[in-house]
């Protein structure tokens, strides 16, 4: 490890939805030097996006003091939604894309956009089931929490009807 990367932490997020929407989780893994940790939960009712959003704000909140990290994700969804910012314009314009389609899950943006307003967050973009394996570990964490017994409410939650 040169001596740029030794103060980033590398953290590695994912989402997933049987049903989208049905019952979901997310997977996240921190990485600091040889220190690793993993976080995920299960839903009894979400979408996969709002898991993709939540697995990146467990890795991120879950950081003490001010970081400089590089998320990693196979979201496109949340990649954009930072980097092009698509969220702080939605946010700005009180959670509307537009003057007619109000944003989804801006519950969810709102508290990505506060954490990573608290640490040097870079976000990088992994493509999936490829290998990756921080980001194949998401996706267990993610499946498995989905699968699993142990859900709680997605109080965020709001079915959209087309």
């Amino acid at each position: 490890m040169t001596n740029n990367n030794q103060n980033i932490v590398y953290a590695f997020s994912d989402g997933s939805a049987i049903g989208n929407p049905g019952p979901g989780g997310y997977g996240a893994v921190l990485k600091y030097g040889d220190n690793v940790k993993e976080f995920s939960q299960g839903f009894k009712h979400t979408t996969n996006n709002r898991m993709e959003l939540l697995g990146a704000i467990t890795a991120l909140d879950a950081l003490k003091g001010r970081q400089r990290v590089v998320l990693m994700t196979d979201s496109q969804y949340v990649i954009n939604g930072i980097e092009k910012g698509w969220a702080a314009k939605w946010r700005g314009n009180g959670w509307m894309r537009n003057k007619k389609e109000k944003a989804l899950n801006p519950d969810m943006w709102e508290r990505l956009l506060n954490v990573c307003e608290k640490h040097d967050v870079r976000f990088e973009w992994i493509r999936g089931h490829t290998g990756h394996v921080e980001n194949e570990r998401c996706d267990e964490l993610a499946n498995g929490a989905a699968r699993g017994g142990n859900h709680i409410v997605d109080e965020g939650f709001v079915e959209v009807v087309e």
